[in-house]
């Protein structure tokens, strides 16, 4: 959560917010890779949640749940070119994609946001998953 607590709203919802991230270039799930969940408020982005991919490229608990989940704009950035340097893959300087910032929004802080991201050193997709 924020060191201020003004900066993210407090909502009653039950919805929660879960990530996972495939590694399609290798077509397997990402482990180990570093994920930043930000919110955006009255004093800007912030950062709320830093965490890293399962061995099943998951996180082991929902980023967000219950009272936590509030509607708002968020961002999760996915630290890509740190993951694929760290298998060894040769990457140009700079790489094609290094950090991956995907933005979207919750509008119902009672609904299951899942947010998945599908990636290669060239390409990636996302989508709102179930």
């Amino acid at each position: 959560m924020p060191s201020d607590s003004a900066e993210k709203p407090v909502s009653p919802g039950s919805g929660r917010l879960t990530t996972h991230v495939l590694d399609t270039m290798n077509g397997r799930p990402a482990p180990g890779m570093a994920i930043e969940l930000h919110f955006f408020g009255p004093s800007g982005w912030s950062i709320i949640k830093k965490v890293h991919t399962n061995s099943d490229g998951r996180v082991d608990a929902p980023l967000l749940t219950g009272a936590e989940l509030a509607t708002g704009r968020y961002r999760l950035v996915f630290a890509a070119g740190d993951y694929y340097r760290a298998l060894g893959t040769v990457l140009p300087e700079p790489p094609f994609l290094d950090e991956i910032p995907l933005d979207f929004g919750i509008a119902d802080s009672a609904a299951h946001y899942h947010v998945p991201l599908l990636v290669t050193p060239w390409s990636y997709s996302t989508y709102r998953g179930s």
